[in-house]
């Protein structure tokens, strides 16, 4: 029988580029997937599509699973053989009970390991422009749990030492607490002026920060109706977040923009709109699946090398075709010697990583411009082309390159349904809380988007990545407020930011 493992694994604060490569390989090897309330969307698409999504996440007075079930989770599943990842958010062990977890395993002989990750305590802090450490200020770091309540005579925090220690402190899961902590932090002697700053939501695109001092920032708090979960850091270092808060500043910051695409390929899109600072909800509309004729995409998949051209209108029909290409041959070379056409740079980029040149591409990436750039560009008459597409593709390339004299072949790689799944909750805070931009990256997102009768915020704005897409829209009854004049991811996130900075 297969022995088990259960990987206790930390995903870091919520930036997605603080994962470590260990909790990375951890994820995708998952056969089951245990994960928390804060964990990003990206970690669900790292993992095997057969893997066991399992939610058991915690928010304050609303546990999806009490702490006991989930130990005893990790157990049988484990022992059922298979590679447990239990996903916590920061590190698994800095007040995440990743001890008790781990001291569960090992109670019940189960094989486990470990894996660190970064801790809001330094990660929140450092985005909101402020090193818990400086040489001007302090060279002590004290960090402890805010979800005591201090006025319990259980409590273990030594309160009276806490307000005498010299450095930066930091607590975190205290924003329900915060007036009791900063109480008994002045009852015991802390000076009323010392700087204190609460980070929310940290290093993600939603990250807002507030500052005062221990006598003033509870009220300011209650003021603001600021909500948990939020890291607190007491000390003179809070006084340099104004040189500085790298963070909050970026283009996109405090816009929470919606990515509507396949689970698969929504990456490049979230990546790009995160680095410029959004908060990204992405919500898969559609999956990809094989075509209903499995046997006729196989056969023109196989005989390749006969013909003259082969095209492809988007990525999807790219991967597909190379997956099953690779099954049937070894060698890259026997694809003859075909040429390559692509409808845009991000369907070239995808034949590139076959490490394949394109020979076509037009000047403008929808299927009308590349039937143009071959009427100018190439004499196809009485040549054979190879068109792969999905299943739901217009006819514009089949029609308009037949008119040009050449004999077309369709070879259907794929075809789209709908993706109802919401592993992560996206469509759920979606539907809550709304967002500032919708983003549509083809037809086919926009329909089945529209199909999941979502209510559609009222401020809410349509970003379209072309023409054909924006048609698409406008049918449904939703008009964009912003094509993208590059027709392609690029394009788009352009198109989003001058959105956003001009609505200010």
């Amino acid at each position: 029988m297969k022995t088990g493992v259960c990987y206790l694994v930390g995903a870091g604060p919520g930036d997605i580029g603080l994962v470590t490569l260990k909790a990375k390989e951890c994820i995708e090897k998952a056969d089951v997937l245990v994960y928390d309330a804060l964990i990003a969307d990206e970690f669900l698409r790292w993992s095997k599509s057969d893997c066991e999504l399992i939610y058991v996440g915690k928010r304050a007075d609303n546990h999806a699973l009490a702490q006991q079930d989930t130990n005893e989770l990790l157990v049988e599943k484990a022992k059922e053989g298979k590679v447990v990842v239990r996903l916590k958010g920061g590190d698994p062990t800095m007040f995440g009970r990743g001890g008790e977890e781990a001291e569960r395993l090992a109670e019940a002989g189960v094989r486990f390991e470990i894996v660190p990750g970064i801790s809001s305590a330094i990660a929140g802090p450092a985005y909101a422009g402020i090193p818990v450490t400086h040489r001007d200020h302090c060279s002590q770091l004290t960090v402890f749990t805010g979800h005591e309540d201090p006025t319990k005579g259980e409590s273990r925090l030594n309160y009276e030492q806490l307000a005498q220690t010299g450095g930066t402190k930091v607590f975190l899961m205290g924003v329900k607490r915060l007036r009791l902590i900063c109480d008994e932090l002045l009852k015991h002697g802390a000076e009323a002026d010392t700087p204190i700053a609460l980070v929310r939501w940290a290093t993600t695109g939603n990250q807002k920060t507030i500052e005062g001092t221990l006598s003033t920032i509870a009220d300011i708090a209650e003021k603001l109706n600021f909500k948990a979960p939020a890291v607190a850091i007491i000390g003179d270092v809070v006084k340099q977040r104004k040189n500085i808060n790298w963070f909050e500043g970026r283009p996109l910051h405090g816009k929470k923009v919606v990515v509507t695409r396949t689970r698969s390929q929504a990456s490049e899109l979230s990546k790009q709109l995160t680095e410029l600072g959004a908060e990204v909800l992405e919500i898969p509309t559609i999956k990809i699946e094989h075509p209903d004729d499995r046997q006729e995409f196989a056969d023109g998949v196989g005989q390749v090398h006969t013909y003259d051209w082969l095209v492809f209108s988007s990525p999807n029909g790219v991967e597909r075709f190379f997956d099953a290409f690779f099954k049937v041959y070894d060698d890259a070379r026997s694809i003859g010697g075909v040429k390559i056409a692509a409808v845009g740079p991000g369907t070239a980029k995808k034949v590139n990583e076959y490490r394949l040149a394109v020979d076509l591409i037009p000047e403008t990436f929808v299927a009308e411009g590349l039937v143009k750039a071959f009427s100018e560009n190439e004499n196809i008459e009485n040549q054979t082309v190879l068109w792969v597409r999905g299943a739901e593709a217009r006819d514009t390339i089949q029609t308009g390159l037949a008119a040009l004299g050449s004999i077309v072949d369709e070879c259907i790689a794929y075809k789209t349904v709908p993706e109802f799944d919401d592993p992560n909750g996206a469509k759920g805070r979606f539907e809550e809380k709304g967002a500032d931009v919708v983003t549509f990256v083809s037809s086919s997102a926009a329909k089945h988007f529209f199909a999941l009768n979502m209510p559609f915020p009222e401020n809410c704005k349509v970003a379209s990545i072309g023409p054909v897409t924006s048609a698409t829209l406008e049918v449904i009854g939703k008009k964009p407020d912003v094509q993208a004049e590059k027709h392609n991811i690029e394009g788009l996130v352009e198109s989003v930011v001058k959105l956003c900075t001009d609505s200010e």
